[in-house]
């Protein structure tokens, strides 16, 4: 019997947020994975890999089939669901899964399996070290974005600003309590005092409250790690007690989706956030100007630094299994081992993709962004930025 062009596709498991409050970035994700999908599947006359030809060349042009799974935001939905896409789909690879503590539980089960696993999106550094076989990351970590920011300061101390106390405000999942303890070490490096560090679960305090302990502790910088929903609540709070330091500098999460500016409007400007895209790259990169014309054309809004790692990991995925010429999950596997894919090719600020051991992408670079005229302007490093930097940042009467 003649298997249908639907049975002959080629299964990939893409486990994101698509419901509860994180369904705004799962979203976007979705539309930047089918994108990619379709310039996969399709041809485009693009540069991306695999962008010129239909489907993949090394499998008879076997097109590739997504199949999406909702974690709810929920680590023990994100394993339930890890295991059904392996078990009860079958797909041959997994995706995903944008929150660090999903996809440390999601990729526990695909390490198990002997599933690959290729990560775009999360940036806890304890992803990368725990010896697995199957788990790859193509995005930076929270260490590299970190030691962005103190290039940031060492410059801003240089011109004769006062960098001499933080805080810092973050929620307690994995992502945030890494990404503090990072924090702490580079300050502690830098030669400043940590003032106070407000760190909070869920159901929230009163994020007034919390912000208005830092403020009384009288920092000049305060790092903050808030997802969606939280990110808004803190500008909404710093506006409330009337209070902006010097610099409200974040790990994106949050602050850099659509939805985010939309809520806070002009609230959010003069906030420093890590990157690994911008539109801006466009100046520099046409390949970045014809992608978000495609996503544009299609969804009506920009790509964003969220969607855009994941519209990359899409391809490098891709381009393994195209490599590894079957679906054999180790033979997709050793595809991923060998992937080396330029910069160019690439829509990312990157040297381009190739992972170590451990699973990680040593090409991966980031930058940082300052929100300024409700957008996301680059602004470090030097050869990238767009404008420079504004600091201090102005108080909420001198706006």
């Amino acid at each position: 019997m003649k298997q249908s062009p639907e049975s002959n596709k080629i299964k990939i498991g893409a486990i994101y947020p698509l419901s509860g409050s994180l369904a705004p970035v799962g979203r976007e994700i979705r539309r930047a994975l089918s994108l990619a999908l379709d310039i996969v599947n399709n041809e485009f006359h693009l540069p991306l890999p695999l962008a010129q030809t239909i489907g993949l060349p090394r499998l008879k042009n076997r097109k590739i089939q997504l199949v999406f799974a909702d974690t709810k935001g929920d680590p023990a939905q994100g394993r339930i669901e890890a295991n059904r896409l392996i078990e009860q789909e079958g797909v041959v690879a997994l995706i995903g899964a944008y929150q660090s503590n999903v996809t440390e539980v999601a990729s526990l089960i695909s390490e198990a399996k002997n599933i690959p696993f290729l990560n775009p999106d999360s940036s806890a550094p304890s992803l990368t070290k725990r010896n697995f076989d199957w788990f790859f990351r193509t995005g930076p970590d929270d260490q590299l974005f970190t030691d962005l920011f103190f290039e940031l300061f060492r410059f801003l101390q240089s011109r004769g600003e006062n960098l001499s106390q933080f805080g810092i405000l973050s929620e307690d999942s994995e992502f945030g309590l890494e990404a503090s303890a990072i924090e702490v070490r580079s300050i502690r490096r830098f030669g400043a005092e940590i003032t106070d560090i407000e760190i909070y679960g869920q159901p929230i305090p009163s994020l007034p409250l919390l912000i208005q302990r830092i403020r009384s502790s009288n920092p000049q910088v305060v790092f903050g790690q808030q997802f969606l929903s939280d990110a808004i609540q803190a500008v909404q709070a710093l506006k409330a007690i009337g209070w902006f330091p010097d610099g409200w500098v974040v790990q994106d999460a949050g602050y850099v989706v659509p939805e985010f500016l939309q809520s806070v409007g002009e609230d959010g400007n003069y906030i420093i956030s890590r990157a690994a895209w911008a539109l801006g790259l466009g100046q520099l990169k046409p390949l970045v100007k014809k992608v978000n014309q495609l996503y544009q054309s299609r969804y009506g809004e920009d790509m964003n630094e969220t969607n855009a790692r994941s519209f990359t990991g899409f391809f490098v995925l891709a381009d393994a299994i195209n490599r590894a010429g079957n679906t054999d999950p180790y033979a997709i596997r050793e595809g991923l081992k060998q992937t080396s894919i330029p910069g160019e090719k690439l829509i990312m600020p990157w040297r381009g993709v190739r992972f170590n051991q451990q699973g990680q992408n040593v090409l991966a670079d980031g930058m940082l962004v300052q929100i300024l005229d409700r957008e996301y302007r680059i602004i470090w490093p030097p050869n990238l930025a767009e404008t420079g930097v504004i600091w201090p940042a102005p108080s909420w009467n001198e706006r």
